[in-house]
């Protein structure tokens, strides 16, 4: 990668484009319907069908092409560093069930690929949890004991097949890795075959909460369903101000191919260095894809390509014979409460649900929504319910300091922003963008490769803050809920629902 490279896009995407599913045209009547086509609403979807409940699944984009298509596919229950803090927080119970209802989850995708006969790469690997500073040592053996504790077949290790040193690891062993988009395309045709509804390109902008439930497309049709599940990522409709506890969080992802010989055998992760996240996957003649994330940082801040550089320089100090052909970036939404939040949408819902809050375990963690949404909806027990239960009181308060420094972080964003000048619209260099003054008045500004100018609104249509821009991705990116548009205002990423107001200049 140079300085002036910018993404060349998901590689599971490019590798199982899928086939184009029609936008909803008419007025349906379902059992349930599924706000979002991620790996949390179609396997809830997918669930739910099996159920014999007929289902409506209604997607603003692509199946599996938003956050789910843009994934590192690591499915594992070993959730970097959160068992000794489960085991404190929630107590030995907590962490039990936690680890448990995602362990049970990866079990689950086993064999639904088993029986559907989804070539998606599946592969077995042991995860790893690691740290190079030896002063961390204490830690990651107690998070190995409080994993071991809860279940899980973990251990510590000081030795790994990383072409580095490492001061130790908490290794878990059995876990999985796979194609994200060839597994999940295979759920949305099995759901198909079943007579579910699948609609892309169908943005959900109204939602009437009663007995039925009606929602509104943007092309005015209406689906009428007994239950809602709202599993867009961050949620487009939020009647119980979940995001005051809902972080957004970018992590950029480089990959190419390296001798098969070279693979590290397993999928790493280290909390350290802005994050470093390592796995492969098979590739074309014997080699394999090495897939490196990190550099994780708020969405509308900071030089996205120079982290971008960062990343690239890192893999390829660690990998030199890495030959990277794929550069991309993923968004996640941490939870101030450490557990996701998965269940009924708020404290007086009867018919509607919501998934969220995956804290960048979303494979998992939406397999294991999909289990949990289907029991409570069809009036199943499900041990962990209270473990994810949006409505949750308790944990919150007791961790009501990740709860402020989120709120903080919003407030200085949305005061502080707004104090800044701005430069001149003269100074906005092609295929960048600014926030600049014009006449007294903010606008955000792009200049296209041409030349021409492009003026939206820099307000954030969910909440006010200002956007900024995102250089290596060619985006304007809100930091206060991790709203994301394209230069021409367009809404990419929740949980803004209306495009950047056009203006002129």
């Amino acid at each position: 990668m140079t300085e002036n490279s910018h993404v060349s896009g998901s590689y599971w995407l490019q590798t199982a484009p899928g086939p184009d599913r029609p936008a909803l045209a008419d007025d349906l009547d379902v059992d349930v319907a599924v706000i979002g086509a991620g790996v949390a609403g179609l396997s809830t979807a997918w669930e739910l069908a099996r159920a014999g409940r007929s289902v409506a699944v209604l997607e603003a984009d692509r199946v599996a092409a938003g956050v789910t298509g843009h994934t590192t596919a690591k499915l594992t229950a070993l959730h970097t560093l959160i068992y000794d803090k489960l085991r404190r927080t929630r107590g030995p119970e907590g962490a039990r069930l936690y680890a448990r209802s995602q362990s049970e989850a990866i079990e689950r995708a086993a064999r639904i690929a088993e029986e559907l006969g989804v070539d998606c790469d599946w592969e077995r690997r042991s995860a790893y949890t690691y740290a190079c500073d030896a002063g961390r040592i204490d830690e990651l053996r107690a998070e190995a004991r409080a994993a071991r504790e809860a279940g899980l077949p973990a251990s510590f290790v000081t030795e790994t097949g990383l072409p580095f040193p490492v001061a130790g690891a908490v290794r878990v062993t059995g876990q999985a890795q796979f194609h994200p988009r060839k597994y999940l395309l295979a759920l949305a045709e099995d759901l198909l075959a079943q007579g579910a509804h699948v609609h892309e390109h169908t943005p959900v902008v109204g939602l009437e909460e009663g007995e039925p439930c009606r929602l509104t497309t943007d092309t005015g049709a209406r689906v009428t369903a007994r239950d809602v599940v709202v599993a867009t990522h961050y949620p487009v409709f939020d009647r119980a101000l979940l995001f005051t506890r809902l972080s957004p969080r970018r992590e950029l992802v480089v990959a190419g191919t390296i001798d098969a010989e070279r693979d590290p055998d397993g999928m790493f992760i280290t909390p350290d260095e802005g994050t470093r996240s390592v796995r492969t996957a098979p590739a074309e003649g014997g080699r394999r894809l090495l897939v490196v994330t990190g550099e994780h940082f708020t969405p509308g801040t900071g030089d996205t390509r120079a982290r971008f550089q960062h990343l690239a320089d890192w893999a390829a100090e660690h990998f030199p014979d890495v030959t990277l052909t794929h550069s991309w970036a993923t968004q996640d939404n941490d939870p101030t409460d450490t557990v996701p939040l998965v269940g009924p949408m708020h404290p007086g819902a009867r018919h509607t649900y919501v998934a969220t809050g995956f804290g960048g375990w979303g494979l998992s963690g939406g397999m294991m929504a999909g289990r949990l949404l289907t029991a409570q909806i069809t009036g199943e027990e499900c041990a962990w319910s209270e473990l994810y239960d949006p409505r949750r009181l308790r944990s919150t308060v007791r961790e009501a300091p990740a709860f402020l420094k989120h709120q903080a972080q919003v407030a200085r964003h949305f005061v502080g922003d707004r104090l800044r000048p701005g430069g001149p619209v003269e100074g906005i260099e092609r295929g960048e963008g600014a926030v600049v003054r014009v006449d007294g008045e903010r606008l955000a500004v792009h200049r296209d490769e041409a030349g021409h100018l492009h003026a939206l609104s820099p307000r954030c249509t969910h909440l006010g803050c200002l956007v900024a821009f995102n250089a290596a991705e060619r985006a304007w990116e809100c930091p206060c809920h991790g709203s994301r548009f394209d230069t021409d205002g367009k809404v990419v990423q929740g949980p803004a629902t209306r495009p950047l107001e056009q203006r002129d200049i």
